[in-house]
C-alpha cells in the first residue's frame, strides 16, 4: 500500500448515490477472504483484548458503575479507539474526481469502540444500571463527536454474534463519525420532510396509530413504544422510539435514558429469551448535525435479529422477505416472561 495514501477512503457509485468505503486501514490479504466454517466466536478473559484493556491504548472515556471516572484502573464501561478504523480524523477530506464517472475523498471522521466489563454478558443479560451507563456513555461521546469539525453524522451501532459480524467475542458497540450522510437516511429524511409540510410527523402518526392497535406493539413504557413495524425487513425486526416527536437524539433528558435503558434491556431479554440468544444488529438513526435542522426527523434505534439471510433476491430485487407477520412476532415477545 502507499504509504503517502489515505488508510480509508469513500468512493461515490455515480450510478446509485450510494457511498461505500474501502477500509484499507482494516485491510486483509486476498487470500483472508476465503470461506470458514460458521460457528461461535471462542475467545477466553485471559486472551481477550478487550478484558486487559490496559494494552489497547488510552481510553476516551471511562465509567464505573455509573459515573464517570480517570483511568481504568476500576471501570464498568469504557471507550478507546477503535485500532483498526474504518473512518480517521483528518483535517483534508481530498475529495476530487478520477476521469468521467468516479469521485473518491478521504474516509474522515472518528471510529470508536464501546466495551462493558463482563466478557460474558451480553447487553440483554445487564442489570438495568448497567444498560443505562452504556446509554449515558453513548449519549456522551454522541455529543462530544456531533461537534467536531467535519462530523456531519454519528452512527452508534453493535454487533452481537459472529452471523451479525461480531469478530470479538466480547460484547461491544462501536461509534463512527462521519463526513456525510447515508443515501437511505437522505431518502427518509426526504420523506419525513414532505409529511411534515402536510401536517404531523409521519413516525409520530404511525406511533399514535400502533398504540391505538397495540398488536404489533412488544413493550411501552412512559416515554419510548417497542414494536414489529408493519414492514419488517426481518422476522423479529423491533424498532424503539420515543412517544413524543424527538429529532436530534443529542438532546435526550435523563429521564428519557432511563426509560430508554428499559425499553432495550426489556426487548432485548425478550428476544433472548424468545429466539435463543439470537445474533443481532442494532444501529441509531437521528437527524445529522449538517446545516439543516431536521426538526421534522423522529431519532429511533432498530434491532435486526438475524434470523434468516439475505439471498439473491433480496439482493438483486431490493425487498426484503420476512416470513413471520409482524403482528405473530409481536405477540410471540409480548408473551415472554423475562
Amino acid at each position: 500500500m502507499n504509504k503517502d495514501k489515505f488508510p480509508s477512503e469513500l468512493r461515490l457509485d455515480k450510478a446509485s448515490g450510494n457511498w461505500v468505503v474501502i477500509a484499507t486501514g482494516r485491510a486483509k490479504r486476498p487470500e483472508s477472504f476465503k470461506k470458514v466454517k460458521n460457528g461461535s466466536i471462542k475467545e477466553s478473559n485471559k486472551d481477550c483484548f478487550f478484558c486487559n484493556i490496559e494494552t489497547q491504548g488510552e481510553p476516551l472515556l471511562v465509567y464505573y458503575k455509573g459515573k464517570k471516572v480517570e483511568g481504568i484502573k476500576k471501570w464498568t464501561t469504557v471507550v478507546i479507539p477503535n485500532k483498526f478504523p474504518a473512518f480517521i480524523r483528518s483535517k483534508s477530506l481530498n475529495r476530487k474526481k478520477r476521469g468521467e464517472f468516479f469521485e473518491t475523498m478521504n474516509a474522515v471522521g472518528a471510529h470508536e469502540v464501546v466495551i462493558t466489563k463482563n466478557h460474558n454478558k451480553s447487553l440483554a443479560l445487564l442489570s438495568l444500571a448497567e444498560v443505562k451507563e452504556v446509554i449515558d456513555v453513548y449519549t456522551d461521546r454522541y455529543n462530544s463527536l456531533i461537534k467536531e469539525d467535519g462530523i456531519n453524522y454519528v452512527a452508534i451501532f453493535h454487533n452481537h454474534g459472529p452471523e451479525a459480524g461480531a469478530s470479538v467475542a466480547h460484547p461491544h458497540s462501536q461509534i463512527a463519525g462521519i463526513p456525510l450522510i447515508d443515501y437511505d437516511l437522505k431518502k427518509a429524511l426526504a420523506k419525513s420532510k414532505k409529511y411534515k409540510k402536510d401536517g404531523d410527523c409521519i413516525y409520530c402518526r404511525m406511533n399514535d396509530w400502533e398504540l391505538k392497535e397495540k398488536e404489533r406493539i412488544v413493550y411501552e413504557n412512559e416515554h419510548f413504544i417497542a414494536l414489529c413495524p408493519f414492514t419488517s425487513k426481518v422476522a423479529f425486526q423491533v424498532i424503539i422510539s420515543p412517544k413524543k416527536h424527538l429529532s436530534h437524539f443529542e438532546n435526550i433528558t435523563e429521564q428519557e435514558k432511563e426509560s430508554l435503558a428499559d425499553a432495550f434491556r426489556t426487548v432485548l431479554r425478550k428476544l433472548y429469551k424468545a429466539l435463543g440468544d439470537p445474533a443481532y444488529n442494532f444501529y441509531l438513526h437521528s437527524a445529522p448535525s449538517d446545516n439543516d435542522d431536521h426538526l421534522y426527523y423522529h431519532w429511533h434505534w432498530t434491532i435486526l435479529p438475524k434470523t434468516s439471510i439475505w439471498a439473491g433476491f433480496e439482493l438483486g430485487v431490493g425487498i426484503e422477505i420476512s416470513t413471520i407477520e409482524p403482528e405473530e412476532a409481536a405477540k410471540y415477545l409480548r408473551n415472554q416472561k423475562i
